[in-house]
């Protein structure tokens, strides 16, 4: 089920980016999706903060205890161009961090990313992931790419599933403890082209 959302204008949405769409979760929880910005280096670090160990290996495929200050400016100052991420926040309180999505254009491949996406315990297993790929997906067909890459641990069947759900094809390569995900992003669904 797609979340419910609505377009919010920066004076409805106290710490919302203008454009920002406001969406519910099943349990209710209000959220909103919007661009990453350079202010953003704080709400980063608090999720980084707040994120299980467990979730942390999940995204970074190993032990990562904080981000340093050249991460959070790679993570944060992004061009909306080669490198796109969206954040999700809590509609009421735009201090906490729900998820993190970005992809990022191969250099050498034009119409290939690299998508990673990091979901806050409180809410993993409630669909955000997959309204964030879905979100990701759009921008990249926009952007001429093609299809996502992603490098995961073989066990992360949550980011499999994910991947399956935005792709018309999927191929998955284990490799001992890793797993390469390629997903066909395809045409945009139906109701897009129409619009």
């Amino acid at each position: 089920m797609r979340h419910s959302e609505t377009a919010l204008t920066h004076e409805r949405a106290f710490g919302c980016h203008p454009g920002a769409v406001v969406r519910r979760l099943p349990s209710g929880r209000r959220y909103a999706v919007r661009p990453i910005a350079p202010a953003d280096k704080p709400l980063l670090r608090w999720g980084m903060e707040h994120a299980s160990a467990e979730t942390l290996h999940r995204r970074f495929l190993g032990p990562k205890p904080r981000l340093s200050g050249a991460e959070l400016r790679y993570l944060t100052e992004v061009d909306m161009v080669d490198h796109v991420a969206l954040v999700a926040i809590d509609a009421r309180r735009p201090d906490i961090l729900l998820g993190v999505g970005r992809w990022v254009r191969d250099v050498k491949r034009p119409d290939e990313a690299e998508m990673a996406i990091v979901i806050a315990d409180e809410v993993q297993g409630q669909g955000l992931g997959t309204v964030l790929a879905q979100d990701l997906a759009e921008l990249a067909r926009e952007g001429g790419v093609a299809r996502f890459t992603a490098t995961t641990l073989a066990e992360n069947r949550a980011a499999h599933r994910l991947f399956a759900r935005i792709s018309t094809g999927m191929v998955l390569r284990s490799d001992g403890p890793y797993a390469e995900l390629v997903a066909e992003l395809g045409a945009p669904p139906a109701a897009a082209v129409a619009a």
